[in-house]
């Protein structure tokens, strides 16, 4: 659990059920369950269950699915648990951690002394959180896209990927096409999709009384305006023809679709962690209260989004944030974010504060990414390089992100729902409510020559990566 590949989170509600996957039985043959994105089960025979560790788990499961060496770097084994979610080290035996699972409850979880008692955790192979996109678009094995695909779908589901109604209707019309086949025209596929919606769209948007879905009450009502989208979303996707591939009727061109539709969303592929952040002061009184968030951590940034509305609040590349935690004794743990900003017009530093069991977790993944991303720098740089001798890639430059810039997109931070506390510098000390960042509370940054950061090296007390 130590270091920052021992990654804790929140489950997804598809997840959120009682699965064992080992069994207390000592160092006796045993079989070890595993589970899939779409929640089939791999049965692994295995040798001295307490000591064998993540790396050959990994091995085995790659080789009953006979899946490419790609997958090695791709995927991860998880363990998760209604409570929490952890991915493995290689080193790490999963026998041992689940019999401290109790303890990591206690540690980084707020569950009550009968929930810790309950829980059980399952053994999940799932996308590894530092595999580069990049990487993911040089993937051509069918089977290593269809585990991508579905483990993006059920997140996009479940909406732990926040999404709007156009994307959304987008990703269902893949979805569609994966599940019902090529579209046809004159067969019965509004009934269909209105039967299964739940199967192509986020429950929060098939659930709604009003509105997106009013349309479907009563077998004669006429085709809402999701339904339509879904079925226009659906009729337009594009089916492979000619030489290009020899894989026509199968569905690898649809799993890569689908995926880079996720690409677009700047939190595909991260850790999920719980917390809350402080709701801002309303009402003549002030009052505030807090507001339970999911912070998604990756190689690419940090996003703060609202667990009830399903959306970002706040969105940052480490570039553009400072950051620490802090675990005073009889407080809470935060997880505080510094950025620049403004208020009412006036250049400013803000403070975010986070509350949570897992803020030293996300510090030290936050850590982590960086390091990688510093490290993968110069190799991006070769590659660039040597680019005029190789073929052209059909993806983006790792270095662009695609953006979602339609106006009130879920994806676009929302600073005015939070309370964040805002600090100038004035040369003799630090007053609430400083232009441009030339110093920080903080001394955790990416060192970057891009930004408007100085240049900051990490601390030596920083999260231990072992």
């Amino acid at each position: 659990m130590e270091g920052a590949e021992g990654n804790a989170g929140q489950p997804g509600p598809a997840e959120r059920s009682h699965r064992s996957s080992v069994s207390s039985v000592g160092a006796r043959a045993a079989d070890v369950l595993v589970y899939l994105a779409d929640d089939t089960v791999v049965p692994l025979a295995v040798e001295n269950l307490s000591s064998i560790s993540a790396h050959e788990l990994h091995r085995a499961v790659r080789e009953v699915l006979q899946l490419p060496d790609v997958a090695l770097e791709a995927f991860a084994l998880w363990l998760v648990s209604p409570l929490l979610e952890v991915q493995l080290k290689p080193k790490h035996q999963p026998y041992k951690l689940g019999r401290q699972w109790p303890e990591l409850l206690l540690r980084f979880t707020d569950a009550s002394d009968d929930d810790v008692a309950m829980d059980e955790p399952s053994l999940q192979f799932r996308r590894n959180v530092f595999f580069p996109r990049r990487r993911e678009l040089q993937i051509h094995d069918e089977e290593v896209l269809r585990l991508l695909y579905e483990e993006a779908k059920g997140n996009v589901l479940t909406a732990r990927y926040p999404c709007d109604l156009e994307d959304c209707e987008v990703l269902g019309g893949l979805v569609c096409r994966v599940q019902l086949g090529p579209y046809q025209p004159g067969q019965p596929a509004a009934c269909t999709l209105r039967e299964k919606l739940d199967s192509f769209l986020p429950a929060h948007l098939c659930k709604r009384g009003h509105g997106l879905f009013a349309a479907f009450r009563g077998r004669g009502a006429k085709t809402g305006p999701g339904e339509q989208g879904l079925l226009n979303a659906y009729r337009q996707v594009k089916e492979v023809t000619g030489k290009d591939s020899e894989r026509e009727a199968t569905l690898g061109s649809h799993y890569r679709a689908y995926l880079l539709k996720c690409h677009e969303l700047p939190f595909y592929g991260c850790a999920f962690f719980h917390g809350e952040v402080d709701k801002p002061a309303q009402g003549f009184l002030h009052r505030g209260g807090r507001k339970a968030v999911t912070v998604a951590i990756s190689l690419e940034g940090v996003h703060v989004m609202d667990n009830r509305e399903k959306h970002v609040l706040l969105g940052l590349r480490f570039q553009e944030l400072s950051w620490d935690h802090t675990s005073p004794e009889e407080e809470e743990p935060v997880l505080w974010l510094e950025f620049d900003g403004d208020s009412e017009g006036t250049p400013v530093n803000k403070l975010l504060r986070i509350y949570s069991k897992q803020a030293e977790l996300m510090s030290g993944l936050i850590e982590y990414c960086i390091e990688l991303s510093q490290a993968a720098e110069p190799t991006l740089s070769q590659e660039s390089a040597s680019g005029p001798h190789e073929a052209p890639s059909p993806s983006p430059p790792p270095t662009q992100r695609p953006k979602l810039r339609r106006q009130g997109s879920v994806v676009c931070s929302r600073i005015q729902h939070l309370s964040t506390i805002d600090y100038v510098e004035d040369g003799k000390g630090i007053k609430r409510v400083k232009p441009k960042r030339t110093t920080s509370f903080f001394s955790r940054q990416l060192s970057s020559s891009q930004g408007s950061y100085t240049m900051v090296q990490p601390t030596d007390d920083s999260l231990e990566q072992s």
